[in-house]
């Protein structure tokens, strides 16, 4: 019997920690495209020891980055209300311009950053690359089991 006891409290714990993280996860605020940019311009001064001009030079490229993605993000969230699926050429058109738009951010970031800073920023790039597909897959897997059950 206290095997029981002990048994139900530890699943009641689990499952009341569980739900307390869905909850701190929904509430978490979202950041204005200007607030992103100044955040994304002082982790990059810190990292990359970026002069003033470097600064000012990088903001608006990383501005219109931000104001693209939350586009994107917009268009595709309302897509999936509308429960329509992409056919085979928005997609290709969609990732064209995506890729477009990161060797013109790529090509606009080597002539502002000097060979160093480059260097370094592309190894930054790759880093958070490997880490958002980690991140994607583990989401994958856990959405796989939730659907199993």
């Amino acid at each position: 019997m206290r095997k029981l006891a002990s048994i139900l409290v530890l699943v009641f714990a689990f499952t009341l920690t569980t739900q307390a993280q869905k909850k701190r996860k929904d509430k978490r605020p979202q950041l204005s495209v200007e607030q992103h940019t100044n955040l994304a311009v002082k982790k990059m001064t810190l990292a990359l020891d970026l002069s003033e001009k470097q600064q000012n030079q990088i903001k608006p490229l990383l501005n219109a980055q931000a104001t693209a993605k939350k586009e994107a993000m917009e268009k595709r969230k309302e897509m999936r209300k509308a429960e329509k699926k992409p056919t085979a050429d928005e997609m290709y058109e969609m990732q064209s311009k995506r890729l477009d738009n990161q060797i013109a951010f790529k090509k606009s970031m080597k002539e502002i950053l000097d060979d160093e800073q480059f260097e370094k920023f592309e190894k930054m790039a790759k880093k958070r690359m490997v880490k958002g597909k980690k991140m994607m897959k583990r989401k994958r897997k856990m959405k796989r089991d939730r659907e199993d059950n």
